[in-house]
């Protein structure tokens, strides 16, 4: 079988069964393999072969963009040989090229205490960008999903988030109460309709808010630490990782979230063994 013919196949497959995004990715790598080696056969294709094409395609680039585009590339000739020649050889799997493109390293990052992320939401004097912050750290919200929130979108302690980074035509965000009636408290001042924003500020207001907020009390914030921390801190209290992962930061897929947790000091791994056993 002809690598272009089976790129048409695996890009046919995706737009039947995938997200754009997913789409959008297989794209971008298969069209770039299918103009070099389209009227190669699939079982000609070596590892150097492989070697040599992505190293061209992702010179430069950061280690997590070359793992992607390996990824794609190995989930191709899958593909393959699950739907059209059983048996082909994936050139992708070699040792040499498992290592070269490894998945990115992710430095652990350390985590605020409780006491002293309270502290910088609560010194915040406008209500606006407290409740901004608030929503961020307390709700595992994103800066962008924060701002594209409008009256309607608010029921209760749910909040409802309309076309999703995910995909999805939406999803739900959980805030406590004493935040929701915060919240609620905001939006009757303010008279926000159901179609007004509730925060008509810009993309980069809330990085100045969070970041002067962190300096009050001594530290420097961003916003995405914030919401690290409302994982973190989920996952300190018992909360089930499935739950941190699918409810609170609405990842795809568990190894994400896991990135997103802070390092576990020794005395507090000493607390949990307690807690536990002791």
């Amino acid at each position: 079988m002809k690598i272009r013919e089976a790129v048409d196949g695996c890009l046919e497959y995706h737009k039947a069964n995938s997200k754009k995004s997913t789409l959008d990715g297989y794209g971008f790598v298969l069209e770039k393999f299918s103009a070099i080696f389209g009227d190669w056969e699939v079982e000609s294709i070596s590892s150097d072969e492989i070697f040599s094409f992505l190293s061209l395609l992702s010179d430069g680039r950061k280690q997590a963009t070359k793992r992607s585009r390996y990824s794609i590339l190995s989930a191709f000739f899958t593909f393959v040989s699950h739907s059209y020649q059983p048996g082909v050889p994936n050139a992708c799997h070699s040792a040499i090229l498992r290592k070269i493109f490894r998945a990115a390293k992710y430095p652990q990052w350390e985590m605020l205490d409780k006491d002293t992320e309270d502290e910088v939401i609560f010194k915040i004097p406008q209500s606006r960008n407290r409740l901004v912050v608030e929503l961020i750290a307390r709700g595992g919200l994103r800066v962008s999903e924060v701002l594209k929130l409008r009256g309607r979108d608010v029921e209760d302690l749910k909040l409802v988030l309309r076309d999703p980074k995910s995909g999805r035509e939406e999803e739900a965000v959980f805030i406590p109460q004493k935040g929701a009636y915060r919240l609620w408290e905001y939006i009757g001042q303010k008279r926000v309709g159901p179609e007004d924003r509730l925060f008509p500020i810009t993309y980069a207001a809330p990085r100045i808010i969070v970041s002067n907020a962190g300096r009050r009390v001594g530290v420097e914030l961003r916003p995405h630490d914030l919401r690290r921390h409302a994982a973190t801190y989920a996952s300190r209290a018992g909360t089930p990782i499935q739950i941190v992962s699918k409810v609170i930061l609405r990842h795809a897929n568990l190894s994400t979230t896991q990135r997103y947790l802070g390092k576990v000091s020794g005395v507090e791994a000493l607390r949990w063994i307690e807690l536990l056993y002791g």
